[in-house]
């Protein structure tokens, strides 16, 4: 059987409250929670989650790999200023102001972006 993707990494000094964060802003539930980890997914059953650990570096540059969120079926703006509100922030990485996309930052800094639906990207 060849290898799947099984969980997305995130670091983080405050396990909880960042675990917390994209729990609300994917409306998924908390998986699993231990000591040094907390697991938050769609559901049990599937495919992919977001396991959230501890480490004490600090975020220097702009990441390396980063989440694309999209709003199929919902208001984009609205979900935006959702995401504003539980503490994410907006970035300038160099946008022109012309991309299909905006650029947030969770409230460790770690940068992603919510893209126009699939259905307008493609028309």
């Amino acid at each position: 059987m060849p290898l799947q993707l099984h969980h997305v990494v995130v670091d983080t000094h405050d396990l909880p409250s960042l675990a917390a964060f994209w729990s609300e802003v994917l409306h998924w539930p908390v998986l699993s929670e231990r000591e040094r980890e907390i697991v938050i997914g769609p559901s049990p059953e599937a495919p992919v989650g977001m396991c959230f650990m501890p480490v004490e570096d600090e975020k220097v540059v702009k990441n390396r790999l980063h989440l694309d969120l999209t709003t199929e079926g919902a208001d984009r703006d609205a979900e935006i200023e959702r995401i504003l509100a539980l503490g994410a922030r907006r970035i300038d990485v160099g946008q022109t102001g012309q991309e299909s996309w905006d650029v947030l930052a969770d409230p460790e800094g770690n940068e992603f972006c919510v893209v126009r639906p699939k259905t307008t990207l493609i028309s």
